[in-house]
């Protein structure tokens, strides 16, 4: 009887309301990312494209719907990150901030617009004049807007997602009238293993790493509809999931095909070009310079960066660090340093930024992933054996930092041989996911530790 009651008495929302939680849901993922690395993975993978938009796919879809889900089921990510350790909380919080904010996604928010509207246009000498004096007047803007996002996302957020989903949808419509021709040789990084290099540079969309923060977002804007029933709200978080799920795909597959019809008019090179290259390309040859995608990029990226990315970063600094060196740190003044230090990281260029981040994200990722499969697993398992999130981290952890730094010493000109030939050992390192071994290494020191602590506690518990 009570179990009949409780059925009745459950919430559900209707199909208006899951639409408008599956647009909020999208709206949270779609960023600079998003818009221009799908069809940078089409351009250079060329007539291998389907595999690579696969890998794609998985990493830049697949994970972040699992980690919001995750985020939903733990109760939010200090709760599931703690469950590692406290400090593993707040360090996995502030990479994650930094990351999502004034390192790479707040610049690139810049940067990406800069390459597809004014960049075109510009002389080649000239371009770092132009870039700094857009990028001031970019960041003046989006720092003002900043003190008000919430009167811009009124304005803006109610038809600037519709208005560029019309956008791609126009742009591979032309591209399916236009046909592919003969589709490139896959180039650079898609040479071969197309499937797995896709799925790493999904990392680059940094949906997971958001996810992780924002997830919770979506149950608490579930549970304003009055669906107080937890079951219900993890079922509506699914059905909102699902739905960007579909959302996404089928945008990354229409950009993947982008890419490759641009590829087979015009072809780039990936040591120096970006997605944002691959757009401009197609957009002046099919549409002429001054219109498609290009035009709307400005208008679509600064309420992104304005409402997402700068208050939220501003937000969370200021939360957990209200005093610096005993002094006090105003909301505002976080708003001021995360805006200048944006500024300045924007002026490297798009390409710039992106080569940095990928050995960054290559050691946040794997973290990421095993938090969030654990967290999907706990009740089977994470919750008998909790020792396995620490070892699990930890040990993925040292691989994916050690990795990232010789990474990065190759990116700055340099090389740490013995460092790349002690991680060389790894099975997979090669694909980089030699984390996948001390992963399962993990696992089994968790579960051990586990019974050896269990034990410990209930001989203690006997004595007493």
């Amino acid at each position: 009887m009570q179990s009949n009651a409780r059925q009745l008495n459950t919430r559900r929302l209707d199909v208006r309301q899951r639409l408008a939680m599956t647009f909020t849901f999208f709206s949270m993922f779609f960023g600079a990312g998003n818009l221009i690395f799908p069809p940078f993975v089409g351009a250079q993978a060329g007539s291998a494209a389907v595999p690579a938009a696969i890998g794609f796919i998985v990493s830049a879809v697949g994970l972040p719907i699992l980690g919001v889900m995750a985020v939903t089921f733990a109760g939010g990510f200090d709760k599931l990150a703690i469950r590692v350790s406290p400090r593993f909380a707040l360090f996995l919080g502030v990479a994650i901030i930094l990351t999502i904010g004034p390192c790479f996604a707040i610049p690139r928010t810049a940067t990406t617009s800069f390459e597809m509207m004014v960049a075109p246009f510009t002389p080649n000498g000239s371009v770092w004049i132009a870039r700094l004096i857009y990028s001031f007047v970019f960041f003046a803007l989006a720092f003002a807007f900043a003190q008000h996002p919430e009167k811009l996302s009124k304005v803006l957020g109610r038809f600037m997602g519709p208005l560029l989903l019309v956008l791609i949808a126009a742009l591979f419509v032309s591209c399916l009238v236009h046909g592919i021709g003969t589709p490139a040789k896959p180039m650079g990084d898609y040479a071969s293993n197309q499937l797995a290099r896709g799925f790493l540079d999904g990392y680059q969309t940094m949906d997971l790493l958001a996810a992780l923060y924002f997830g919770i977002v979506i149950s608490a804007n579930i549970r304003a509809q009055q669906v107080d029933d937890e079951v219900q709200v993890q079922r509506e978080t699914a059905f909102a999931g699902l739905g960007t799920g579909v959302l996404l795909v089928l945008i990354y597959g229409a950009l993947a095909y982008v890419g490759v019809v641009s590829g087979a008019i015009a072809s780039i090179d990936p040591a120096t070009d970006t997605g944002a290259t691959v757009l401009t390309n197609l957009t002046s040859s099919v549409f002429g310079a001054a219109h498609g995608v290009p035009r709307s990029g400005v208008r679509h990226r600064m309420p992104e960066c304005v409402h997402w990315l700068i208050c939220t970063c501003a937000t969370y600094f200021h939360a957990k660090f209200p005093t610096v060196a005993g002094r006090k740190v105003s909301y505002r003044t976080w708003q001021v340093l995360f805006t200048v230090f944006s500024f300045v990281v924007s002026n490297a260029g798009l390409s710039a930024i992106i080569k940095v981040s990928v050995p960054v994200l290559s050691a946040l990722y794997p973290m990421a992933i095993v938090l969030v499969l654990l967290a999907l697993t706990h009740h089977v398992f994470g919750e008998r054996f909790p020792r396995v999130y620490f070892w699990t981290v930890l040990l993925v952890g040292i691989v994916a930092v050690l990795g990232c730094i010789e990474s990065l010493v190759q990116v700055f000109g340099g090389s740490l041989p013995w460092l790349a030939a002690v991680l060389g050992l790894l099975p997979l390192q090669s694909y980089q996911l030699g984390w996948l071994v001390p992963a399962a290494l993990g696992i089994a020191i968790g579960v051990i530790d586990s019974f050896v602590r269990g034990a410990a506690d209930g001989r203690v518990h006997g004595r007493a």
